[in-house]
């Protein structure tokens, strides 16, 4: 019975973790989407002697791109920053704190 409830726990670890996947390629497909269209959107209203290389018209992908990326390490990388041995660690250190107490 043991077994067969952990690996029920399991199985619903690795469906979340199989849906937040699922979610980022579903948020990767919208990034470039958008992204395409507001920099065609971005090229027809162009001036005759501006060109599509400005800042201005890489801002939106640029920062929205850094939110991917950051959104990318949460989901393939979920112990990179503060993860789970970060709070055991400081759940311990705590709790020493306040037995010294």
């Amino acid at each position: 019975m043991e077994n067969s409830n952990n690996d029920d726990f399991r199985y619903r670890e690795v469906e979340r973790r199989v849906r937040k996947i699922k979610r980022f390629y579903t948020f990767i497909f919208i990034y470039f989407a958008v992204n395409i269209f507001i920099l065609f959107l971005n090229y027809r209203e162009l001036e005759p002697n501006e060109t599509i290389w400005q800042l201005k018209y890489f801002s939106l992908p640029l920062f929205w791109g850094i939110g991917v990326i950051g959104y990318g390490m949460s989901v393939f990388l979920p112990g990179f920053i503060l993860g789970n041995k970060w709070e055991e660690k400081k759940i311990k250190e705590l709790m020493e704190k306040d037995r010294e107490l």
